[in-house]
């Protein structure tokens, strides 16, 4: 398979990376694409659709990971063990990744036009893309299909982020922290209200703690 295009996002580690895609809705990224696919031509008409199925990579994981057929859910706590086909695990035997994001525009104008302007992506800043289709919603939604072990509700945290340490984030960049704090970065099986955590987010170490369901920020430094 050939790597298509690249994806620019904030999220420069895999902590803290939404953990579906459509949850940090503020979050704009950028894909590009590599030559020769880098043409105009490829992404006619694809300003007529809402939103966009994108193929990736998981190129965190080693290559030589072997294959298990169960795999330990964190939003199972990580103590539960279910088949790696009946999760989302990037752990599987091909390491490839399927997200839905929204198309918010299509520029036709930087040097390295055509780039697509996306939305509520959760990959990793450089993560190859090797394939982007239409979605459909008269085909691709079926909003009652059976949601298995996942539980259909998000736990949404409140956000305690001091102003004086909020605006050392770009304005552009904001809500979409707040966003991604919000949805709980933590593994489902840490709830240590005194342990302090870090999150590279736009070149940023922003750090911080949960107690009682609310997310404070303690500091944010250059990363």
């Amino acid at each position: 398979m050939e790597i298509i295009a690249r994806i620019e996002s904030a999220y420069d580690e895999k902590f803290g990376i939404p953990r579906q895609s459509g949850l940090a809705v503020s979050s704009r990224e950028r894909i590009i694409f590599e030559k020769p696919y880098r043409q105009i031509e490829a992404v006619r008409g694809i300003e007529g659709y809402s939103y966009l199925w994108l193929l990736w990579l998981f190129s965190e994981v080693p290559p030589e990971a072997p294959f298990s057929a169960t795999v330990r859910p964190p939003r199972l706590g990580g103590n539960e063990r279910r088949g790696v086909f009946a999760t989302r695990s990037p752990f599987r035997p091909n390491h490839i990744g399927l997200s839905c994001v929204r198309l918010e525009s299509v520029d036709l104008t930087s040097p390295e036009a055509p780039v697509l302007i996306v939305s509520g992506a959760d990959l990793l800043n450089g993560t190859p893309i090797i394939d982007i289709k239409p979605y459909l919603p008269y085909t691709d939604a079926h909003p009652e299909a059976a949601h298995g072990f996942s539980d259909e509700s998000v736990q949404i945290l409140s956000v305690d982020f001091p102003e004086n340490l909020s605006q050392k984030i770009p304005d552009k960049k904001r809500q979409a922290l707040f966003e991604a704090l919000a949805l709980d970065p933590r593994p489902a099986y840490q709830s240590d209200p005194e342990r302090i955590y870090g999150m590279l987010f736009a070149g940023f170490n922003i750090r911080f703690c949960v107690k009682d369901k609310q997310l404070r920020v303690i500091s944010v430094e250059h990363a």
